[in-house]
């Protein structure tokens, strides 16, 4: 009878797998981006397991083409923002004005004290007015910018920005954008996006 029960107690746990406990989950892979503009093309990876909905965010405005056509427009840098008490180092882009009307809802604000992300060389990070307001605009960091993360204060309200990647391709090109003529922090003219395509 012993024999029997242990028989039947084997082909229960390898039918059900030994034990009860949940397979485990796997880790979102980065995504890889290239963003092809009139100065060259920068390649992006984005960190979909620490920020994933920040990321799901910008692929859809990618897989939708609304960011073809677009352009860098904004290079903040020291010469242009005498009358900021809290300095940065960023470029700024986004679709073409006239796709407004095509523009997703806002987003909740992924915060870095959440993510763990910081706003680092290279980082790419959402821009914003009120914390849950990004859309599709998006910013690349020149050097490092603390500032810019939770607790930072270039934002007053201290949310910092939803950083959820990082140029992994043609830094130099974002800082030829940075260094372009400007009026003000508006970058006259822009520089063109041509295309913006997921990368294999």
């Amino acid at each position: 009878m012993r024999t029997i029960l242990l028989a039947a107690f084997l082909a229960l746990s390898v039918a059900t797998g030994g034990c009860s406990s949940p397979p485990p989950t796997a880790t979102p892979a980065p995504v890889r981006v290239g963003i092809e503009t009139a100065r060259g093309t920068i390649a992006v990876e984005l960190d979909a397991a620490r920020a994933p909905a920040t990321v799901a965010n910008f692929l859809r405005y990618v897989d939708a083409g609304l960011y073809d056509g677009g352009r860098f427009h904004r290079t903040v840098r020291p010469d242009n923002q005498a009358a900021d008490a809290v300095r940065i180092d960023v470029v700024q882009g986004g679709p073409d004005p006239s796709a407004a009307a095509r523009a997703f809802p806002p987003i909740e604000l992924e915060r870095t004290k959440r993510t763990g992300l910081r706003h680092a060389d290279g980082t790419l990070s959402m821009a914003r007015a009120d914390p849950d307001s990004a859309t599709a605009d998006f910013f690349v960091c020149i050097g490092d910018q603390p500032e810019l993360d939770f607790g930072g204060r270039r934002n007053p309200d201290g949310q910092g920005f939803a950083a959820f990647g990082r140029v992994v391709g043609g830094m130099e090109v974002v800082r030829e954008i940075h260094d372009a003529p400007a009026s003000g922090q508006r970058l006259d003219p822009p520089v063109a996006i041509v295309r913006v395509r997921r990368l294999p």
